[in-house]
């Protein structure tokens, strides 16, 4: 029997595919657990329709984050840390304060988690910071430090 897995079943496949099962572990194991149900015309059609929707979804978020990449890529961010004698800062610049300005200074509401400062800034000056908004798309945001 062709059965569509609506879950992942570990040793038999993951959501979303169609696989060949014996007729008793599908009647007896499958389907009344709602692992998956029977591959006939109608669910095969759906499957197709969620396909092609999850599709079209993806494609859609891939558009908006470029959309984002090419905003974030033309602005620049500015901020400002205490200094001390010879141009020595005291403390640093995190994400969350990167975050902080950029939703102030540009408009643009961004997940502190997704950028990706290897360490936080503690020197004054220009720097490009990677944001990561998409699996396939990072952007480089200019952050510029300033005296206060």
């Amino acid at each position: 029997m062709k059965v569509i897995l609506m879950q992942d079943v570990k040793s038999l496949g993951k959501k979303g595919e169609i696989v060949n099962v014996n007729d008793g572990y599908a009647r007896n194991f499958i389907l009344p657990k709602k692992l998956g149900v029977e591959a006939n015309g109608k669910n095969l059609n759906d499957l197709k329709l969620k396909k092609q929707n999850e599709e079209k979804v993806a494609q859609e978020n891939l558009d908006a984050a470029k959309e984002l990449a090419a905003k974030l890529g033309e602005g620049k961010v500015e901020l400002k840390i205490k200094t001390g004698e010879g141009g020595k800062t005291f403390g640093s610049v995190s994400s969350k304060e990167i975050a902080v300005a950029v939703k102030e200074q540009m408009g643009i509401d961004i997940d502190k988690k997704k950028i990706q400062l290897k360490e936080s800034i503690k020197t004054l000056g220009m720097h490009l910071v990677p944001i990561k908004l998409h699996p396939k798309v990072t952007a480089e945001l200019k952050v510029h430090v300033g005296e206060a």
